[in-house]
C-alpha cells in the first residue's frame, strides 16, 4: 500500500490526494503564538489595580459618589483635577477596589499615563489580561487591538484608569510606531456605551480635552481640616493635643501628601520626635521647612516613578511648564516672591517701564493676551487661583516654597526678588491718609520683601519702599512694624547715601515718631538731635524741613519735663516759621499755639 506524507510550508495553501490506501501523515506549522493562543480561554473579569487598598484612606466628602455617579453614565469620562500630592490617585485607587469589590462582572484597568512608552505598556497589560489574539505579533498594533476589544459591548461592562495623565503630548502628539500610522493615543479612547474612563490630571485643559466637557471635571483640593487630622490620626495613632495637630495640618496646607510625608518623618523619629517638635522645626526657618518637606520615606501606593517628597513632587510641573512656556515659568517665579493672597495683576502684568527685550518688539496688545496666556497655564496646573473679580491671585503657601526651592537649583531666586521689590516699590505709594486704600492692598507684600536682602540696584528702592511701609504702618499705629520697616530703611539709606543724606534724614525722623509713640522719649531724642543739627548745616537754619525738626525736638523735651528748654526751642521755631511761613500759615500757628500753652 501506498503511503503519503505531506507537509505544509508557509507557501502552501493545500494539497489534493486522488486515491490513497495509506494514513496521511501531515505537519502544520504555524506563526509563532498562534498555538498558545488558540488554546487560551477568555477570563471572567477582573482588575489590574497595582496598588493595595489604603487602610489608611480618608473619604472626603462626596468625591467618590460623583465619581460612581457619573460613570453610571454610558460612555462616561470623569476627571479628576488637581495639584500633585492632594490625593487624586489615592481616591481613584479606593473608586477602583470598591468596583472590583461591589461589581464582579467589570473589569477594571489601570493605565499610568505620564509617557506614552507607559500608555503603551498599560494597554498591552490590557490585551495579556483579557487574552487578545494577534497581541504576539511582532508588528501588533496594541492599542488598537484594545480599542477594538473595550468597544465590542459583547465583551461586559469595563472601567479604564488613566493616572497621572498631565502631558497633553502624551495624548496628542503623533505616535512613533509605524503600526499606528503615527496616530495619537487619544484616539485609541473608545466612546463605547459599555465602557468609562477616570483619568487623574494636574492639568485642567487636558482634562477637558479628554472628558470634552466641564462638568465632567472634579477639582480636589486640598482637605478639609476635619478630613487632614483625621488622616495625620490614622498615620500617627491618637493624637494627644488636637490644637498642636490642627495647627500642623494648616501649616501643611491640608495637602494629604505633605500630611502623610510629616507623619512619615516623625514616626522615623520617635519618640525623639512628635507632632509638636515636627511643627517647632518648620517654624524655625525656609531653610528647615524646605528640608522637612523634602523627605521622601516612600509610599507602595504610589507609583514608582513618583517622588514622594512634596516640594519635588510641584517641581516636576515646574519643570514641564519652564519647558513648553518660559513666559508662564517666569510669572510663577516672580508671584512666589509676593506674599500667597491678594497678588494684584497690576503688580505682574509688563508694564512699558518692565518690558523685557524680547517684549519691547510687541505691541501692548499681544504682551497683554501673552500675559493672559501665561495665566491660563498656571491656573491649568492649579498652581495659581483667580479671585472672583479676577484682579488678583492667591497661591497655596507650599507652592511657593516649593518654587523658591526650584529658583534657588537654578540660581535665578534672588533675580526674582529684585524684580519683586522693583513691582512694589514702583505701586506703593507714601503713608499720607488719602493713600490708605492703596496702601493696604499691597502692604502684605511690602512685610514679604522686609525680609530680603537688596541688590545694590535695587537698595534704594528697597530703602524707599520700606520708609513708605513704615510711615504707612506708623499711622496706623501698627508700631512694632513702622519700628523694623523704618529701621531697617534708615540703615540702608545711610550705608548708601551717607549719614547725612536727605533720604537718610527722612528715615531718620520717621524712626523718631515711631519711638515716640513707643514711649521711648529718649531713643527719640538723640535722633531728633541728630536730624535738627544735620539739617541746620546742610540745609540752613531757616530750612522749613530744619524748622519742623526743632518743632519735634521741642514736644519731645516737653514730654520728658525739660519745660523751660522745650519753650526756648519752640519760641525760636515759632519766630522762625512766622519769617519763612507767614504769621498765617497752620505750622506757624501751631507753634504759636504750644508756646502760649506752655508760658501759661
Amino acid at each position: 500500500m501506498a503511503r503519503m506524507s505531506t507537509s505544509f510550508g508557509p507557501g502552501n495553501q493545500g494539497v489534493e490526494v486522488g486515491y490513497n490506501y495509506g494514513p496521511i501523515s501531515a505537519e502544520f506549522h504555524l506563526p509563532p503564538g498562534k498555538i498558545s493562543e488558540r488554546r487560551e480561554t477568555p477570563p471572567v473579569p477582573f482588575a489590574t489595580i497595582p496598588f493595595s487598598r489604603d487602610p489608611d484612606f480618608v473619604n472626603r466628602g462626596d468625591i467618590l459618589s460623583q465619581i460612581e455617579q457619573r460613570c453610571s453614565v454610558p460612555a462616561a469620562r470623569v476627571a479628576l483635577v488637581g495639584l500633585g500630592g492632594v490625593g487624586k490617585s489615592q481616591l481613584a485607587i479606593e473608586f477602583a477596589h470598591r468596583i472590583d469589590e461591589g461589581q464582579a462582572s467589570t473589569w477594571v484597568f489601570w493605565v499610568h499615563a505620564g509617557t506614552q512608552a507607559r500608555v503603551e505598556e498599560g494597554f498591552r497589560t490590557i490585551t495579556d489580561a483579557v487574552k487578545l489574539p494577534g497581541r504576539n505579533q511582532p508588528r501588533a498594533n496594541i492599542p488598537q487591538l484594545v480599542y477594538g476589544w473595550l468597544s465590542n459591548e459583547r465583551n461586559g461592562r469595563w472601567i479604564m484608569i488613566l493616572d497621572s495623565a498631565d502631558d497633553p503630548d502624551v495624548f496628542y502628539a503623533p505616535t512613533s510606531s509605524d503600526a499606528r500610522a503615527g496616530r495619537p493615543f487619544a484616539t485609541y479612547l473608545p466612546q463605547s456605551r459599555n465602557g468609562s474612563v477616570v483619568i487623574t490630571t494636574r492639568n485642567k485643559d487636558l482634562a477637558f480635552r479628554l472628558t470634552g466637557r466641564r462638568q465632567s471635571m472634579i477639582e480636589v483640593g486640598p482637605m478639609a481640616q476635619t478630613d487632614a487630622l483625621a488622616l495625620l490620626e490614622k498615620k500617627l495613632g491618637s493624637l494627644p493635643d488636637t490644637d498642636v495637630a490642627a495647627d500642623l495640618v494648616r501649616a501643611l496646607d491640608f495637602v494629604p501628601l505633605a500630611i502623610s510625608q510629616a507623619a512619615a518623618y516623625i514616626q522615623a523619629r520617635a519618640p525623639r520626635s512628635s507632632p509638636e517638635k515636627y511643627l517647632a522645626e518648620f517654624r524655625e526657618s525656609e531653610r528647615k521647612r524646605s528640608k522637612l518637606l523634602e523627605h521622601d520615606a516612600g509610599d507602595v501606593r504610589r507609583d514608582g516613578g513618583a517622588s514622594n517628597a512634596i516640594l519635588t513632587t510641584w517641581q516636576i510641573s515646574f519643570d514641564h511648564i519652564r519647558s513648553k512656556r518660559r513666559s508662564a515659568a517666569d510669572l510663577l517665579s516672580l508671584m512666589s516672591l509676593f506674599d500667597r493672597q491678594g497678588i494684584p495683576k497690576s503688580l505682574l502684568k509688563p508694564s512699558k517701564e518692565t518690558k523685557t527685550a524680547t517684549q519691547s518688539k510687541c505691541t501692548d496688545g499681544e504682551i497683554d493676551d501673552g500675559f493672559e496666556d501665561d495665566v491660563a497655564m498656571l491656573r491649568d496646573y492649579c498652581l495659581i487661583i483667580d479671585s472672583e473679580a479676577g484682579n488678583d491671585f492667591e497661591m497655596h503657601g507650599l507652592v511657593q516654597l516649593s518654587t523658591r526651592k526650584w529658583l534657588q537649583a537654578f540660581g535665578q531666586l534672588e533675580t526674582f526678588k529684585q524684580q519683586c521689590i522693583e513691582r512694589i516699590a514702583a505701586s506703593f505709594p507714601t503713608g499720607e491718609y488719602e493713600n490708605w486704600t492703596a496702601c493696604e492692598s499691597l502692604f502684605a507684600h511690602v512685610q514679604v520683601v522686609l525680609a530680603y536682602r537688596p541688590s545694590e540696584e535695587t537698595v534704594e528702592t528697597w530703602a524707599t519702599l520700606l520708609h513708605n511701609g513704615g510711615w504707612y504702618a506708623w499711622l496706623q499705629g501698627r508700631y512694632e512694624t513702622a519700628e523694623q520697616m523704618s529701621g531697617k530703611a534708615r540703615k540702608a539709606r545711610e550705608r548708601k547715601l551717607g549719614a547725612e543724606g536727605m533720604a537718610t534724614l527722612t528715615s531718620t525722623s520717621l524712626c523718631a515718631l515711631v519711638q515716640k509713640d513707643r514711649g521711648r522719649w529718649e531713643e527719640a531724642e538723640k535722633l531728633e538731635v541728630q536730624v535738627m543739627e544735620t539739617s541746620k548745616t546742610k540745609l540752613g537754619a531757616d530750612h522749613p524741613d530744619t524748622l519742623t525738626s526743632m518743632n519735634n525736638l521741642a514736644f519731645t523735651w516737653k514730654r520728658q519735663g525739660r519745660d523751660t528748654d522745650a519753650l526756648a526751642l519752640m519760641e525760636g521755631c515759632a519766630r522762625a516759621r512766622k519769617r519763612v511761613l507767614g504769621a498765617k500759615h497752620p505750622y506757624t500757628l501751631s507753634s504759636l499755639d504750644a508756646v502760649a500753652k506752655w508760658s501759661s
